[in-house]
């Protein structure tokens, strides 16, 4: 039995995730170019598969060719995306331990741009750059002018999250993650920095929630019920008039009731004009907020780097899961670190087992019998 909560299994749905700590999905850059998996990515998922975290979700996959931030942005709009991951989610099944979930994206006024460590400069049509959408003809600053998307626009995202959440089944996916967070295209319909619409999607707060509201719900029609659907907020645009906490509570209310499994309580994205009191646990405060008002599971992020400090948000009920980004590709074994400082007991995948502490001991030098692998293997399944 697990001492820490951290380390108990949490269950959403028909799925069972072994602990609480999630890897967050982080931006790689590292698709062909059109949009298809590469060895990276092989590397990459399957290394945090076998981390000892409960959950390993991909970075933001792009549900159409123009909702990718870069032209490196891995992809989920066509079979050949789905057909370059096969490899990958089977070698995480096999040697990993984590639960597997994908985050849907479209980026929005915030895509075309070149990769993270080229600046993320905005891209012509002759750079590989393309033409850009989002709720208004208003520019995320140092970025091209987005176009206004139009009925055909709306129409066309929405199939094409419906048709990435059907893929991502296929695959076999335990969860999906709708990115409705940081200034991206759902998150540009909420605050109204991005939003000037004077249509049945846009004016008040009922207006600019109305398009997210309906890509979830389309989304969880089609998602099985025995698998988890979460999202992923901004809650609060850290900016005077823009989106924030009660804007939040009202949409978790609606979200809720569409059939949300979990909420991710990020924040901000949106404003050049953002002022974010950067620090430990700095976010953790609003996914506390969500869980004084709203029945549903709530996952933190935002500094979360030591083992008692996610003990203690998890602990104190200011959250159900943690969630880790960088933290966790500086330091990939740290659920492994955590564990053993908590007292508990990580997921290990065979191969790795004689780097555990316990090879210090004795006991442990012992042969393992064939009864012990298979209840091993029949513990992790």
């Amino acid at each position: 039995m697990a001492r820490s909560m951290m380390f108990t299994p949490f269950e959403m749905k028909g799925v069972t995730l072994p602990n609480r700590v999630a890897v967050s999905p982080m931006g790689q850059y590292s698709a062909d170019g059109k949009g298809n998996a590469t060895d990276w990515h092989l590397m990459h998922l399957g290394n945090l598969a076998i981390s000892g975290a409960g959950l390993v979700l991909t970075e933001a996959t792009a549900v159409e060719p123009r909702g990718r931030v870069s032209p490196y942005c891995l992809g989920i709009w066509s079979d050949e995306n789905a057909a370059s991951l096969e490899r990958v989610v089977a070698f995480c099944r096999k040697h990993g331990g984590a639960k597997l979930g994908m985050q849907l994206a479209h980026a929005g006024r915030k895509g075309g741009v070149s990769t993270a460590w080229e600046g993320q400069k905005p891209l012509e049509p002759a750079e590989g750059g393309w033409e850009i959408v989002s709720p208004s003809a208003v520019a995320y600053p140092g970025r091209a002018m987005p176009k206004a998307a139009d009925a055909g626009d709306l129409k066309a995202i929405k199939d094409a999250f419906v048709a990435a959440a059907k893929r991502a089944d296929a695959l076999g996916f335990d969860a999906i993650e709708v990115h409705n967070a940081h200034g991206y295209l759902l998150h540009s319909f909420l605050t109204p920095f991005a939003n000037t619409r004077n249509d049945e999607y846009g004016g008040d707060r009922k207006g600019r929630m109305r398009f997210p509201l309906e890509n979830f719900a389309a989304v969880r029609e089609v998602w099985p019920e025995n698998k988890v659907l979460g999202i992923r907020l901004s809650t609060t645009d850290w900016a005077p008039g823009g989106w924030d906490i009660e804007d939040t509570l009202e949409f978790c209310e609606r979200l809720k009731e569409l059939g949300a499994d979990y909420v991710v309580a990020s924040s901000g994205g949106s404003s050049a004009d953002q002022n974010i009191p950067v620090g430990p646990s700095y976010q953790v405060p609003h996914a506390a907020e969500i869980k004084r008002h709203i029945d549903i599971p709530v996952m933190a992020v935002g500094l979360i780097t030591e083992a008692k400090q996610a003990e203690s948000i998890l602990r104190t009920g200011q959250a159900d899961m943690v969630a880790l980004g960088r933290g966790m590709l500086y330091d990939p074994r740290w659920a492994w670190h955590a564990a053993h400082d908590l007292g508990d007991e990580p997921y290990f995948p065979r191969q790795y087992e004689r780097c555990h502490p316990k090879m210090r001991t004795v006991d442990f030098l012992k042969p393992r019998s064939d009864d012990d692998a298979k209840k091993r293997d029949s513990a992790k399944a």
